[in-house]
This record gives C-alpha cells, sequence and structure tokens, in this order.
C-alpha cells in the first residue's frame, strides 16, 4: 500500500509542477484535464502525508521514552498520538479503494410510475420534488427533457438531467424500484394501498463515450402537446429518435425549438445506450463480486415508504428510520451516506479477502 502511496505522491507533486507551467494555460482542455487530475489525487495524498506525520511523532515520542526527563510527556503524547494511527490508515485504505469512473458525471433521471395508477402518478411528482430538494442542497442545476402529467396532477413519467459536483457518485443509489403504502385520496374507506415507481439514474454519456452512427437513427418530428392532448406547438418542435440496432426511443418536447430538443434527446439517447454497455460489463464482473449495491437494476425493489407510520426503510441494507416526512422534503443524505457505508465495507473485505 505505501508503495502505491509513494508513487500517488510523486504523481500529485509531477501534476502540481506542471500546472505552475505558463505554456499549460495556453491549452484549456489540457490544463482542465490536469488539473482535475491533480485535485482527484490531494485527499489521498494529504491524508498520506498525515498519516507520515503521525507515524512520525509517534518515533520521536517512543524515543524520548529513554530520556527520564522527558518520559512523562513522552507517554502522554503517545496516549493521544498512537489510538489515531489505525483510524488514519483505514481512512486510507478508504481513498485507495478503486473509484467508480462516472463518480463525476451529470445523471440523466427517468421517473416512471408503475403499479397502481393514479396513486403511483402522484407518487413520481412527489420523489421527483423531493430529488429537486436535495438538488437545490447540492446547487445542482435540474433540466426537466420531457414529461408526461396524468390527469391528477401527477406524472406518469418525467426525464430530466441533473447537473453538478459528483453528482452521480450521490444518486446512482437511487436506481431502482420504489414502493409506496399509505391511504390514497379517493379511498373511501381507509385502507393502505401499495403502489410502485422505477427509478432510472444514468450517468450522462459525452460523445467520447459512446459512438452513434447517423444511419442508426431513424429521427421524427411531431407537434408538442400539453395535458389532455391540446396542442401547445403549433410547429414540429418535437423531436422523437429511435436508435435503431437497439429499438431504443427517446422523445424531447420541453423546448420550443427543434434543435434544441433534438440536442436534448440524443443526451438522453447517449446515457440510456451508455448504461446499457455498462450494464453488460457490470454483470460480467457481477459474477466475482457479492456486493450489487448500486448496480442501477430496476427490477429490485429498493426502498419503501409507508406513510402512515411515517417509516422509510432501505431494503439493501435493512435501513429503517421514521423521519419519512423529513425525506420527502430532500432530507436524503443520512440514507446516501448509509449506502455509502456499507458499499464502502462490502469493497475493503473483498479487497482484505482477495489479499
Amino acid at each position: 500500500m505505501f508503495e502505491r502511496l509513494d508513487q500517488l505522491e510523486a504523481r500529485y507533486e509531477e501534476l502540481g509542477a506542471q500546472l505552475g507551467d505558463p505554456t499549460l494555460v495556453n491549452d484549456q482542455e489540457n490544463f482542465r484535464k490536469v488539473a482535475k487530475q491533480h485535485r482527484d489525487l490531494e485527499p489521498t495524498v494529504e491524508k498520506f502525508r498525515q498519516y507520515r506525520k503521525l507515524t512520525n511523532s509517534i518515533a520521536d515520542a517512543k524515543a524520548m521514552l529513554a530520556d527520564a526527563d522527558m518520559r512523562e510527556m513522552a507517554e502522554m503524547e503517545l496516549a493521544e498520538l498512537e489510538p489515531q494511527l489505525p483510524v488514519v490508515e483505514d481512512e486510507l485504505k478508504v481513498l485507495l479503494l478503486p473509484k467508480d469512473p462516472n463518480d463525476d458525471k451529470n445523471v440523466v433521471i427517468e421517473l416512471r410510475a408503475g403499479t397502481g395508477g393514479d396513486e403511483a402518478s402522484l407518487f413520481v411528482a412527489e420523489v421527483f420534488r423531493m430529488y429537486l430538494r436535495y438538488a437545490e442542497q447540492h446547487r445542482w442545476k435540474v433540466e426537466v427533457l420531457s414529461q408526461t402529467d396524468s390527469d391528477v396532477g401527477g406524472l406518469k413519467d418525467i426525464t430530466a438531467i441533473f447537473e453538478g459536483d459528483k453528482v452521480y457518485s450521490l444518486m446512482k443509489y437511487e436506481s431502482g424500484t420504489h414502493r409506496v403504502q399509505r391511504v390514497p385520496a379517493t379511498e373511501t374507506q381507509g385502507r393502505v394501498h401499495t403502489s410502485a415507481i422505477t427509478v432510472a439514474v444514468l450517468p450522462e454519456a459525452e460523445e467520447v463515450d459512446i459512438k452513434i452512427e447517423k444511419k442508426d437513427l431513424r429521427i421524427d418530428t411531431f407537434c408538442s402537446s400539453g395535458p389532455g392532448g391540446q396542442s401547445v406547438n403549433t410547429t414540429y418542435s418535437a423531436i422523437r429518435i429511435t436508435h435503431l440496432p437497439t429499438n431504443t426511443v427517446v422523445s424531447c418536447q420541453d423546448e420550443k425549438s427543434q434543435i434544441k430538443n433534438r440536442e436534448k434527446a440524443m443526451r438522453v439517447l447517449r446515457s440510456r445506450l451508455y448504461e446499457v454497455e455498462a450494464e453488460r460489463i457490470h454483470q460480467l464482473q457481477a459474477k466475482d463480486r457479492k456486493s450489487q449495491i448500486g448496480s442501477g437494476d430496476r427490477s429490485d425493489k429498493i426502498r419503501t415508504y409507508n406513510f402512515p407510520q411515517n417509516r422509510l426503510t432501505d431494503h439493501r441494507i435493512g435501513l429503517t428510520n421514521h423521519n419519512l416526512q423529513m425525506v420527502m422534503e430532500g432530507l436524503l443524505q443520512p440514507t446516501i451516506d448509509a449506502l455509502i457505508a456499507h458499499e464502502t465495507a462490502e469493497k475493503l473485505k473483498a479487497q482484505s479477502e482477495a489479499a
């Protein structure tokens, strides 16, 4: 481990020297790449330096034990410093775990009503509102690409892009089936109904991530329509793109401009195709892995929202809390932190077993 840390520190210093080179500033694209690599290494290098300083201080204190006049002070220092060492070492091990290459990406998020009809559509709208509140806390930008309203004021489906710092690293845990248990407004006998929605969180793919041939696309234009099918646009600005090899269909009618709708639809298409390929690779790797958290498998029931009991349960890690109202207001971080901690523990366990 420490040989690797020495190499990372040397690389960090090398990148720092490059950033100080005036000629690099003129090449903005390369400058951004170098700056990002330097920024990504910084937490690990800083933690390594903290560890090294700590071990040096412990060594100095142990050397002082031989001096009768300094022994008491040395013992006090050791009592303070030595318990810190395994903590910092564990933190270093976590920092050295393989990173998800998508963690820094923006995401395309798709919510769809499942079983439960109108009640499911209402829950889609509420969960999307929860995500908007969570995005506000992180100062992420949210752009709705398309949505289908329901007759009761909910959403049959909605697709949006979340842009900002490390969006995918936090939102990836939301992929899956979300189940809601509550008494619908239309229920006259007070019975609790169970409905479900699906959430897909796709890392936004750049053109360099996945190549799409023009010959593989069929592009149709149509008039945008609002709730109830009323025409809200007399021009053919809405876009539907079909990727013929995979029969993947994406539509966008959020903008009045056909060009902008096409750009947005292509962003979603790239992300969907990227996810298909990533899932294929993941399935190959999963044969040798025990942990499936964050796999993005939409068939899994990941969470239950029980409103009568004010209870949220995340089934992947057996987490239950009775603070559902605050969660629906965007207080998602404690749940996501627990998922991250569990996944990290599983990775450390797998790493130690492989060693």
